[in-house]
C-alpha cells in the first residue's frame, strides 16, 4: 500500500506520542504496561461503510433507513458484527462516486464526511450506477421482445462501432481513484477495502429468458463481460490508489440470477425472496460479508 502521509503533521505527532508513551512505560510496574497494551489491542475497531445498493441491500430484511433503503443485514453489517466493530454505515442505494462529496437527496450528506482521522477500516462498493447498469438492464429488457433469441441488448449499446458499457467503465476508474484519494486524505492510516460486485450473470454464458429474466439468449455473455470489465477496473484502481480489492464474484459463482430460488443469492427481475430487483438476497449480502472478512483475516496474517 502506498504511503501517502509520511511528514504530515499528524505523522510527526504520533511520533511524538510514542515516544512519550516508552518513557512513560519505564515509570509504571511491569503489569501495569502489559495490561494496557492488552487493552489498546482491544480497542474498537471504528469501520465506516460506503457505497451504493449491492451495499445497502434494499428490501433485505430488516430495513433501518428508508431513505437510503439499508439492511441491517447489507455485508457491512455482518462484518462489523463478526470483528465487534463500530459500524458507521453511510451506505445508500443509487449512490454514484458524485455522491461521495455531494449530497444524494435532501437529508442524506456526503458519504465521505463519516471518514475521519479515527477511521480504522473503510469498505467501498461503487461505480455501478456510474456506468448506469440499472438503466442499462431496462433497456435490455426493453429490447428482448424484438429479438428473444439474438443479441439486441449488445447491438443497441455497440451500433455506434463503440461499447457504451466499456466506454462508461474507463470514464468511471478516475471517479474511483479520486474517492479512494478522498478516503486516504481523510482518514491516512485506515485500511481501505474496495469490494467488487457479485455474480449477476451465469459465468457460462447461457442464459435463462423468462417473464422473471426478460433478457435475451444471446446478450447473457454479454452481459456478464460488461459487469467483469467493471470489476476488473475497480480491482486496477484498488491497486493503484493503496486500497485492497475484495473479490465477491468468485465465491458466488453458479448462484446467479438463473438459479431456482433457493439456490440463487442474486435475485431476478421479479424477486421471490426480499431483496431488490437483480441485487443480492440476504444469503447474498452474508456471502459477500464472508469475501471481506476472509480479506481482512488474510491481511491479518500478513501483518
Amino acid at each position: 500500500m502506498r504511503k501517502l502521509f509520511p511528514t504530515s503533521r499528524a505523522g510527526r505527532a504520533l511520533t511524538v506520542g510514542v515516544a512519550l508513551l516508552s518513557v512513560g512505560a519505564a515509570l509504571v510496574p511491569a503489569g501495569t504496561a502489559a495490561a494496557s497494551t492488552a487493552t489498546e489491542s482491544r480497542r474498537t475497531v471504528d469501520h465506516v461503510a460506503l457505497g451504493d445498493s449491492y451495499a445497502s441491500a434494499p428490501l433485505v430484511p430488516a430495513q433501518v433507513d428508508a431513505t437510503c433503503l439499508r439492511s441491517s443485514r447489507n455485508y457491512p453489517s455482518l462484518v462489523a458484527q463478526s470483528r465487534s466493530a463500530a459500524l458507521t454505515d453511510v451506505t445508500c442505494s443509487g449512490a454514484t462516486t458524485a455522491d461521495m462529496t455531494a449530497s444524494q437527496t435532501d437529508g442524506v450528506a456526503p458519504q465521505l464526511d463519516a471518514v475521519t482521522r479515527g477511521t480504522d477500516l473503510v469498505t467501498l462498493t461503487i461505480g455501478g450506477n456510474d456506468i448506469g447498469f440499472s438503466t442499462v438492464l431496462g433497456t435490455c429488457a426493453q429490447l428482448t421482445s424484438g429479438d428473444p433469441a439474438g443479441t439486441p441488448c449488445q447491438s443497441h449499446f455497440t451500433a455506434t462501432g463503440t461499447d457504451r458499457i466499456t466506454e462508461a467503465v474507463d470514464l468511471t476508474g478516475p471517479k474511483v481513484a479520486q474517492v479512494l484519494r478522498g478516503i486516504h486524505q481523510r482518514a491516512p492510516h485506515a485500511r481501505v477495502l474496495v469490494v467488487g460486485y457479485p455474480d449477476l450473470f451465469p459465468d457460462d454464458g447461457v442464459g435463462c429468458t423468462s417473464r422473471t429474466v426478460p433478457l435475451a439468449a444471446g446478450d447473457f455473455a454479454w452481459l456478464r463481460d460488461k459487469e467483469k470489465e467493471l470489476n476488473a477496473m475497480l480491482a486496477r484502481e484498488a491497486r493503484k490508489g493503496g486500497a485492497t480489492y475484495v473479490n465477491t464474484y468468485a465465491p458466488t459463482v453458479g448462484h446467479d440470477l438463473c438459479k431456482p430460488a433457493g439456490e440463487r443469492w442474486i435475485e431476478t427481475f421479479a424477486p421471490e425472496t426480499p431483496a431488490a430487483p437483480v441485487h443480492p438476497n440476504a444469503t447474498g449480502e452474508s456471502v459477500m460479508a464472508t469475501a471481506v472478512e476472509d480479506v481482512l483475516a488474510r491481511l491479518c496474517r500478513q501483518h
